[in-house]
This record gives C-alpha cells, structure tokens and sequence, in this order.
C-alpha cells in the first residue's frame, strides 16, 4: 500500500463537530458536556459503559472511568488531576502517553540502516564513560511523550492526536508524520497508531504506557497490584536482556512454573515474588517484572486479531472484579511491575482511600513499589539492533513504502467469579 501524505493532512484531518452533540455522562465532576478540555486541561470522550480523559502532552491518556462490581466508579489509570502538572514533574514517568519515535530501549543508543550508523539520543544508565546515558529509552531526552501533540478530531466517543516529528530529532533520520486515535465504544477502549515515515527510512516503534491498577488504588487490603493476576496464553518465551535491560539477542523459554510463566495458567503478580529467581529478573538487583514477553500466535495459523477469546493478556482483579482483556495485532507484549515507584507519585482525587472524621486514610495516598502495573502492546523490543530476529519489515520504514501502523483493544467486563489466589 502506498501512502502519500503531507503536512496538510493535519489541517484536513481536523474534521468540524457539530456543537450541538452533548457527551454521555460520565458519573464524575470531572466530566464536561462540552466538546473541547475541560477546566483541569482534560478532553474526554464516552461510551454508555466508559468514560476516558486525554491531553494532548504525550497524546496521552489521564482518566478511566468504569464502574466495579458494586456499581462504585473507579478511576484505573494513574496520572495527575491537572494537565499542566505532567509537563512540570521532573520525574517524568510516562505516565499514560505515547513513548516515540522508538519506544523501549536502543543498545548505545545507535542502529544501522543500509550501512550507515545513527546515534540516538542517550538518555539512561549514565557511566563515567557516557555520562548521558549507556542507552536510549522511550525515544530520548525529547522524546514524544515530552511533547504535545495537535488535536486533529474529536467527537463525543473518540479523538486524534497528531504530531510532526522531524528530521534528525533526537538522533532520527527522516520526517514521521504519526496520527493517534482513541475511541470507546460500550466496554472497549480502541487505539489506532499510525505512523509515516515522509523523507527516510527510519525505525518507528510506539505503544500505550499506561499505568493500570483495577482497583483504583482503593483496596482496603493492600495499597499494591500485587493482587491483580495476569495471564499471557501465548507468551511462552521472552526477549533476554542483560542488567540494564538492554536485549541481548537471546529468546528465553519461559519453563513451566517458573517466574515469568503466565501462559501455562493465570497466575498473581506477586506469586512469584519470593523466588530467588525473581531477584535480577527485571534489571540488577530488580525484584519484578520489566520483561518482554514474544506473542506466539503462529501457532493457531491464520488468526483474526480481533477474535473472541483470541486476547493476548487478561488481567483481572478479584477485588474489584474488573477484568482486562487486551487484544492487538502486535507481536510483543511488555509488562513492567512498577518497582521503581516509591510512594512519591501522588494519586488523583478521584482514586484511593480517604480517612473519616480526620483520620488517615488506610494507606498513604500515594503509588508504592508495585503499586501498579505498565502494560505495553508492541513489537520485539529492540529489534533494529538484531537483524537476526528478522523484524526488519515491522521497524524499519520508508517513503513511499507501508505505513507504521499499531491497533489494539482494550475489552473490559466484571468477573464476579475471580478468586484472590
């Protein structure tokens, strides 16, 4: 398929709305029967079950509001009460945008294309020897989810971000031309990513870096996802990677019972915890999950994406009872644990436990350590740098050539059948 698209397309994709159309209420102060952000910075969209809340800064997603299964709204995603307050903290976690031009991580933040060597933006694992950084994550110093995108549409159940990136931006080459879309539709959330490379080949990788926790950080309980289980049917290898989780190349069998077996049976987050083989799973001296989990759909032969029963990931809280299933056509799916959160990270108003009568609340109203969970639908992780993966067709792209393209769905539903173990 060729595709030609120009700067104007962004002006031609900024469809008009009809004022007159009123959103669904979400069941939230939060919401606004206008079309346009709200007074906290917030555009929302609405489906009969669903109500989500997005800012241009990252394209990223700032509220989920679905209701559990005593009928009490929860907000599921973590992220600020403001939009202004993700561009000022300093910390940056990604909270709920969309990591570009390549997300995850490129080893000495350089690649290859037809012979010639490019030098990305180094911006973690700082060493004496670079003190930018030993690699490049999530696309750079300025990478998109530093950056606000354009508003292009939006209606009362969906809405298209756009952004320009330009030539040599963070060590790139070649203009990408990338168009974001969310929708909801009764208990889905859908997202659509495209991307165009304008000028020269280039590797384009993006996802969703959604910080989950189902319960709304209101479990009485327990002030962690530890509970939330997960289950990955296809996932029964994963990409090595060495302390830095910088991918090595090897594609590692998930054995069995062993930590980082999700597929054989759903299993807790936190079950495995306790094994010594958890310690250095997700980095050095890293208890957890930062992994990267292939999606072996090969061996069902022709597949649609779409299918009932067909998701990559289910992941469930018997707490609240909200299930997840997450469908895509990507071939990877990433899980990170949230191990680096520390309790600095506030939650919303709308999320968490409040105290009665001045008391504390049950749990500081903050994100611990494994306080949540990072789901990323993508390809093989820091495939540029291994031709011997042989992805070259899925993160390599050209003028003139297929566009970059990423479609998932998020399908939610209340499983008052879930057990806690």
């Amino acid at each position: 398929m060729r595709l030609q698209v120009g700067l104007a397309a962004l002006g031609a994709l900024a469809l008009p709305i009809a004022s007159a159309l009123s959103p669904r209420s979400a069941g939230s102060s939060h919401a606004t029967s206008d079309l346009g952000p709200d007074e906290n910075g917030f555009w929302w969209i609405h489906s009969e079950d669903l109500s989500a809340a997005f800012i241009p800064y990252g394209a990223s997603i700032a509220k989920l509001l679905i209701h559990d299964k005593y009928g009490i709204q929860r907000d599921i995603v973590a992220g600020f009460d403001n939009a202004t307050a993700y561009e000022l903290d300093p910390t940056h976690p990604h909270l709920g945008g969309v990591p570009g031009r390549y997300a995850n991580r490129i080893q000495n933040s350089t690649f290859e294309i037809d012979g010639e060597i490019f030098h990305t933006d180094a911006n973690e694992n700082p060493t004496a020897e670079a003190p930018n950084g030993a690699n490049t994550l999530h696309g750079g110093h300025n990478g998109w989810d530093f950056r606000s995108f354009t508003v292009v549409s939006h209606s009362n159940d969906s809405i298209t971000f756009s952004i320009v990136d330009p030539d040599g931006e963070q060590g790139f080459p070649g203009e990408v031309i990338s168009y974001i879309t969310y929708t909801l539709r009764d208990l889905t959330w859908d997202f659509k990513m495209v991307a165009i490379a304008t000028t020269k080949k280039t590797p384009i990788m993006l996802s969703s870096h959604t910080y989950w926790n189902l319960d709304g950080f209101a479990n009485n309980e327990t002030n962690t996802a530890l509970n939330h289980t997960l289950y990955l049917p296809y996932s029964g290898q994963r990409v090595g990677v060495d302390n830095i989780l910088v991918p090595t190349g090897d594609i590692l069998a998930n054995k069995r019972g062993s930590v980082n077996d999700f597929w054989s049976a759903p299993k807790q987050i936190g079950a495995d915890l306790e094994s010594p083989e958890a310690l250095g799973n997700c980095g050095f001296n890293c208890t957890g999950y930062d992994n990267c989990w292939i999606v072996n759909r090969g061996q069902k032969g022709q597949y649609d994406w779409r299918a009932e029963g067909g998701y990559v990931a289910r992941l469930q809280s018997a707490w609240s009872g909200i299930q997840l299933d997450v469908y895509t056509d990507q071939d990877a799916f990433q899980m990170y644990s949230c191990g680096g959160q520390d309790g600095s990270l506030p939650l919303k108003t709308s999320q968490g436990l409040f105290g009665a009568d001045g008391e504390a609340p049950a749990f500081p109203r903050t994100i611990p350590k494994y306080g949540c969970l990072v789901m990323e639908v993508e390809e093989w992780v820091g495939g540029i740098n291994h031709p011997e993966w042989q992805r070259e067709s899925k993160q390599i792209f050209g003028p003139g050539g297929d566009p970059y393209v990423l479609q998932a769905s998020y399908v939610f539903s209340i499983n008052t059948t879930a057990t806690t173990s």
